[in-house]
């Protein structure tokens, strides 16, 4: 496996797979072959990701499995790729959950189906590009690539208001993606190529960081989404067909985050620490305001999409944190910790918020209503779907033995070395998301039948069941074992947040 380019076949499998789904699926109507297509690309895809975590060295900061080769020798730029302890494991829950998605829409897409999975495997491409990426003009192409297969997934296969949302998700995404060309433009302009290797090392004066700073906010901030640009995201996820939904809150979410530990903190690191303090104010914003947002709504779908902005607001709060923790100067490991709560909470809540869509999709394929109001003693007829939905809606309460703690834990806990204040008001989150979670189970799950519609409703079939067991065994398994992902990311974000610490100018 040594001499094989792995990231470059991670990348370009699924997208070779997504024109061959589109080939077979204009041969046969029914797109069965398409399907099955689809799915084989999807697991090969993921079968070939699990070199990456196996050969993967943890004891380094250094960038593994890289390939660089001249890509547009005009502007400095090549195709340049290799991963370390941050964005591994982000290609490798990118990777798991594609096949999930392509399962769970296998019997529910009727329309044009290979051009639904085509799509997905084309937006799993440009997804681990973006990942992959040490050029940054190739991350920005696979930025902005994979805005167009999302936008396909909610415009076409998606609810009502549909065209509304995709315009709306474009919009918002592209017009914060347009602020970062201009930063990297200018960073080109002062190294002469797009090394984002480089790029770290540019002497930049306080001015320039905090405009380029800024310029990555907005593109970033629109993305994870943070209060107040996340007004897209409920209404994509609305609007969004089921996998989309997943995909959206498990991956594509993650990439705000991403963005602020491989290009904010390490590029601008002085104007990241003069303006923490409005970065922690946001993520507070988002943790506390927007649980309370959550915990009025009356939609299945729209209670997880503003759980999701909580939830991400716990990651900025731990990025951003570690400038505090090392102003308060009390020792010990704190930024570390707020380092890998983050991390580990982008992954978690990766698995969480997928798994919590699906649940609403198979609901929602039964009876075709995402209003609370239209159920009520589900686990009476469905008590399999039942059991499986409690622990994962538990597991985004924060509950611990499940992921959804770990992540948190490690936020908080860091939190307290910089000031009580802030790890009071992030654990606040264990409270709303317990009550806006166990609102949503209680009105749904549990008391009577509440209506002719849930008493026929039938459980989960097979296919349904082999979905969300593989995610609730992930859950349960990070939650209760997350060694593993901690160290494999110790010792690319020790060194992160040695280099910004003593960057002083």
């Amino acid at each position: 496996m040594a001499n094989l380019p792995l990231l470059s076949v991670l990348i370009w499998l699924p997208i070779a797979g997504a024109i061959l789904v589109m080939l077979l699926g204009s041969k046969l109507q029914d797109g069965g072959l398409a399907r099955w297509t689809a799915l084989g690309v999807s697991v090969l895809t993921f079968v070939v990701s699990l070199p990456l975590a196996m050969g993967f060295q943890p004891g380094t900061a250094e960038m593994q499995f890289v390939e660089r080769v001249p890509w547009v020798a005009r502007f400095g730029a090549f195709y340049h790729l290799g991963v370390d302890g941050i964005s591994m494991p982000l290609i490798l829950l990118t990777t798991f959950l594609t096949p999930l998605v392509v399962i769970a829409g296998w019997e529910v897409i009727k329309t044009r189906p290979a051009q639904y999975f085509a799509s997905f495997l084309m937006l799993e491409g440009m997804m681990i590009g973006v990942f992959a990426a040490l050029d940054t003009l190739l991350f920005y192409v696979f930025w902005e690539a994979m805005l167009v297969p999302m936008f396909l997934i909610i415009g076409i296969w998606g609810g009502p208001r549909r065209v509304y949302a995709s315009l709306k998700f474009f919009i918002y995404t592209f017009f914060g993606s347009v602020f970062m060309l201009v930063a990297l433009i200018y960073m080109y302009l002062q190294q002469g190529d797009f090394s984002l290797a480089g790029f770290y090392a540019l002497p930049l004066g306080m001015t320039e960081q905090t405009l380029i700073f800024l310029a990555f906010l907005i593109a970033f901030a629109v993305k994870v989404p943070m209060w107040p640009v996340h007004t897209w995201l409920p209404d994509a996820h609305v609007e969004a067909p089921t996998g989309g939904s997943v995909v959206l809150a498990a991956i594509l979410l993650k990439m705000g985050g991403y963005g602020f530990f491989r290009f904010s903190l390490p590029i601008a690191p002085d104007a990241s620490e003069a303006l923490s303090g409005l970065m922690i104010g946001l993520s507070l914003v988002a943790i506390v305001y927007i649980a309370f947002v959550a915990l009025v709504q009356q939609d299945m779908k729209k209670l997880i999409a503003y759980s999701s902005i909580a939830h991400m607001g716990f990651v900025t709060l731990g990025v951003f944190v570690v400038f505090r923790i090392a102003a308060a100067a009390t020792g010990g490991d704190g930024g570390l910790l707020a380092f890998q709560g983050a991390m580990v909470q982008m992954i978690s809540h990766g698995l969480i918020s997928g798994a919590l869509f699906l649940c609403v999709g198979v609901l929602y394929d039964r009876l075709h209503s995402r209003e609370i109001s239209a159920y009520g003693g589900v686990v009476n007829t469905m008590p399999k779907f039942a059991a499986l939905a409690v622990l994962f809606a538990l597991a985004n309460a924060g509950l611990p033995g499940t992921s959804g703690f770990v992540g948190e834990f490690l936020v908080i806990l860091g939190s307290f070395q910089g000031g009580f204040w802030i790890a009071f008001l992030a654990a606040t989150t264990l409270i709303m998301g317990a009550a806006y979670t166990l609102w949503l189970v209680k009105r749904v799950i549990f008391g009577d039948v509440g209506n002719a519609g849930v008493a026929a409703l039938q459980d989960i079939n097979g296919r349904e069941a082999l979905i969300l067991v593989i995610l609730a065994l992930a859950v349960l398994l990070l939650g209760v074992w997350p060694a593993p992902l901690v160290e494999s990311m110790d010792a690319t974000l020790s060194n992160l947040l040695g280099q910004i610490m003593q960057s002083k100018l």
